[in-house]
């Protein structure tokens, strides 16, 4: 072989090497968060992907995958080639009974307040006390609706076992049987309560009465954590970095959500402004006091028995040098 024509074909196998590498799609990531688009829990994923706050961590996520809440928001973590996920905090410790490879590495939200109760216009009920004797909807059995309700009733000296709770399925079910009469109120979150305000009257507000708890949070697998834990750090400060910027500028996040949950941005900036006070959502610092008033809440409903040992399910290395101490 000639040395014009070797050094021809290196030339070209040069040339083809290059051309592949920038024809490869760059390597992207899919997280699981529960209720996106639904409810305002994953709010900082769509403002730090549309700020390119991911990227600036050293991940790309290009897609998140929704879920109703629950179990599925697990199982879609776990069936993820980037098994990282905001879950209810509910679901987490289900999860972990059920002896499936979870730990908790990032707090997530740590308020209830986006939760109401609401009514129709006309109704006589004014107060929780008036619900006695009747029925309200819940979403289901043993879930946040119903422990929120519950907590409520035990703030304002109202008897539990005195108001009939009735589940529905959903938050947007539990309001067609208000409007058809088969419940007297109805448990409702952010933004529903705000898109439907003109055709419901609000009863009791979560926020203010009820203190600061780990509502959900971020989990992986462990064999995942220790296999790729700059991934891991990367979506967590990602993530904060989202958080800090609706805390920055709510109403420039806002617009944000809205083109990521297809909402009107004026429903949308209300719906985010009327969370900064309440601080509802966590830069991902995990606090042992609103972990057990979250489990006090879960025991309340009868989902669990009794406070986990969180020494086994909460693992604080992954988040930023300054979130790490234990509080």
């Amino acid at each position: 072989m000639s040395i014009a024509l070797s050094c021809l074909i290196r030339t070209v196998a040069t040339a083809a090497v290059a051309l592949s590498l920038i024809a490869a799609p760059a390597v992207a990531d899919e997280i699981s968060v529960t209720q996106w688009g639904a409810s305002l829990y994953g709010a900082p994923f769509a403002v730090a992907i549309e700020r390119g706050d991911f990227k600036k961590a050293g991940i790309d996520i290009t897609g998140i995958i929704g879920s109703a809440g629950g179990g599925t928001s697990v199982r879609n973590v776990l069936a993820s080639d980037t098994p990282y996920g905001e879950v209810a905090t509910a679901a987490a410790l289900a999860a972990a009974r059920q002896g499936l490879d979870i730990v908790i590495v990032n707090a997530a939200t740590h308020t209830v307040a986006e939760s109401t109760l609401v009514t129709m216009p006309n109704s006589d009920i004014k107060t929780l006390a008036d619900l006695v004797g009747r029925k309200v909807a819940i979403t289901s059995p043993r879930s946040t609706s119903e422990m929120v309700l519950l907590l409520e009733m035990e703030h304002q000296h109202v008897d539990a076992a005195k108001i009939q709770r009735v589940a529905s399925g959903g938050y947007t079910q539990g309001l067609t049987m208000l409007e058809q009469g088969a419940v007297s109120a109805a448990v409702l979150i952010e933004p529903l309560s705000i898109t439907r305000a003109a055709r419901y009257r609000t009863v009791i507000r979560a926020n203010g009465l009820i203190p600061a708890m780990t509502t959900s949070v971020g989990i992986t697998t462990r064999e995942f954590a220790k296999t790729h834990p700059e991934k891991l750090r990367a979506i967590i400060l990602g993530r904060r970095l989202g958080v800090q910027a609706i805390y920055a500028d709510p109403v420039a996040a806002s617009k944000q959500v809205a083109k990521a949950f297809n909402m009107d941005p004026v429903l949308a900036e209300q719906a985010m402004v009327n969370m900064i006070a309440p601080n509802m959502w966590s830069e991902g610092k995990i606090d042992l006091n609103e972990l057990n008033r979250m489990a006090d809440g879960l025991k309340l409903i009868g989902e669990i028995n009794e406070r986990p040992d969180w020494s086994k399910l909460v693992d604080r290395s992954y988040l930023p040098a300054d979130l790490q101490a234990a509080q």
